[in-house]
C-alpha cells in the first residue's frame, strides 16, 4: 500500500519521517484490513493520539491511506466502491494558487496585468475556476509574507496593502468574466479585523470563496469573520479530526470543509469529517496540497461522498518533478477530474525515480 505525509511544505518535513519510523513499527504483525481497529490503536493507545498535532496526525494519515489501498488491492476494487460507491462521476476542479502563475514554472506574480494573464491561462486550459493568495506577494515580488519575520498583516491592512490585493482581483475577474468563479486564498496570515478589512474590498467581484481569512484555532474569531461577509467562508487544512472541526461546524462558522487526508487522520478520518460537516450543510472540497498520492485520495473521498463542492488542482502538480514521482500522471480534462478505476487507489511510486531518495525499512 502506497500513503502520503502531508508535510513536504512548510516547516516539518524531517519530523513527517521521524512520526513514520515511530509510528509503523506498531502495526507489523496487524490484519491491515482492520483499518478502523488501527486507527484507534492509534488515537487512543499511543499517548499523543488524542490530542495530537500536525506531525502526529500527518504519520496516522500516511499509514492509513496505505491500508484502504491495501484493502481495495485485497477486494479487487477502488477505494471510492469502499467508501459508499460513486456519488459524482465527474469532479469540477480549479486552478490554484495563481500568484505563482499557472503552467510548469513557477513564477512570482506582481502586477494586476500578471494576475490577469494567469486566469487567462488557466481559462484556456479549461478551468471555469481559479484560485489566488492576492497578498501573499507585495508589490516588488521578492517579499512573501511567509518569508519576512518582519512583516504582519494580523492587524490592520493599510490602505495601500488593500488596494494592492482588490487590483489584482479586479484584473482577474474582468480577465475572467462573469460566468468564472474565482477563490481569494489568504493562507491564515489576517487577523480577525483585517480580514473583515479586506473581505468588505472585495465582495464586489462576486468571490466564490474566501479561504482560510483567519487561523482556525479560535473558532469565536472565525464566525466574526463569517458573520460579517457575505462570502462564503472555507477552512480545514490546518485543522486535525473530528475534534479540530467541531466548533467551526457547531457555530456554522464556515461554509466549506477543507480537510487535508494526509494531515487530518487519512482516509478513515476524513470520511467521518465528511459526513459531520453535511450535517450543517457545509460542503467539502478535500485540500491537495501535496503529490500524487494526496491527488488520488482526494478523488476517491470527493467521487464518493454526496457533499462534495469542487476539486483543488494545485499548481505544484505541474511540476515535472511532482509528476513523475509515481506511475500515473492523473491530469484534469477541461476542468473536471475523475477518480481511478484500478484497485485500490490507483497510484504506485515510481521506482526508477524514488531509487534515488532515502529509503527506511522496518521489519
Amino acid at each position: 500500500g502506497i500513503g502520503e505525509v502531508g508535510l513536504a511544505y512548510g516547516a516539518g518535513a524531517k519530523a513527517g519521517v521521524g512520526i513514520i519510523r515511530d509510528l509503523a513499527p506498531l502495526v507489523v504483525g496487524e490484519d491491515p484490513l482492520n483499518i478502523e481497529k488501527i486507527w484507534e490503536f492509534f488515537f487512543r493507545k499511543t499517548f499523543w493520539g488524542m490530542g495530537g498535532g500536525n506531525v502526529f496526525y500527518a504519520g496516522m494519515s500516511a499509514i492509513d491511506i496505505a491500508l484502504w489501498d491495501i484493502k481495495g488491492k485485497y477486494l479487487g476494487v477502488p477505494v471510492y466502491q469502499l467508501l459508499g460507491g460513486k456519488t459524482n462521476e465527474k469532479l469540477r476542479t480549479y486552478a490554484s494558487q495563481l500568484q505563482f502563475g499557472w503552467g510548469d514554472k513557477r513564477q512570482i506574480l506582481v502586477t494586476p496585468e500578471e494576475y490577469a494573464e494567469a486566469a487567462r491561462a488557466a481559462l484556456d486550459d479549461g478551468y471555469d475556476a481559479i484560485k489566488v493568495d492576492p497578498l501573499e506577494i507585495d508589490r516588488n515580488g521578492d517579499d512573501c509574507v511567509f518569508q519576512n519575520k518582519n512583516r504582519n498583516y494580523s492587524g490592520l491592512l493599510l490602505a495601500d496593502q488593500l488596494k494592492m490585493g482588490e487590483a489584482r482581483i479586479a484584473a482577474m475577474r474582468e480577465a475572467m468574466g462573469d460566468d468564472a468563479d474565482i477563490i481569494v486564498e489568504i493562507h491564515s496570515l489576517l487577523g480577525t479585523n483585517s480580514a473583515i478589512q479586506f473581505a468588505k474590498a472585495i465582495e464586489k467581484y462576486r468571490i466564490f470563496l474566501y479561504e482560510e481569512p483567519i487561523h482556525p484555532l479560535n473558532s469565536d474569531n472565525m464566525q466574526k469573520v463569517s458573520r460579517s461577509t457575505t462570502i462564503p467562508i472555507a477552512t480545514g487544512e490546518r485543522s486535525y479530526t473530528r475534534w479540530g472541526y467541531r466548533e467551526l461546524l457547531e457555530k456554522q462558522s464556515i461554509a466549506v470543509a477543507q480537510p487535508d487526508l494526509c494531515l487530518c487522520g487519512g482516509i478513515t478520518e476524513g470520511k467521518k469529517i465528511c459526513d459531520y460537516a453535511n450535517i450543517y450543510d457545509t460542503t467539502v472540497q478535500v485540500h491537495v496540497c501535496g503529490g500524487p498520492v494526496s491527488t488520488v485520495a482526494a478523488l476517491h473521498m470527493e467521487t464518493a461522498i454526496p457533499n462534495f463542492i469542487i476539486h483543488e488542482h494545485h499548481t505544484n502538480a505541474m511540476k515535472a518533478s511532482i509528476r513523475e514521482l509515481c506511475t500515473h500522471d492523473y491530469q484534469p480534462e477541461n476542468g473536471y477530474y475523475v477518480a481511478p478505476e484500478q484497485p485500490g487507489l490507483g497510484q504506485e511510486l515510481n521506482d526508477e525515480v524514488v531509487k534515488e531518495y532515502l529509503a527506511y525499512v522496518i521489519k
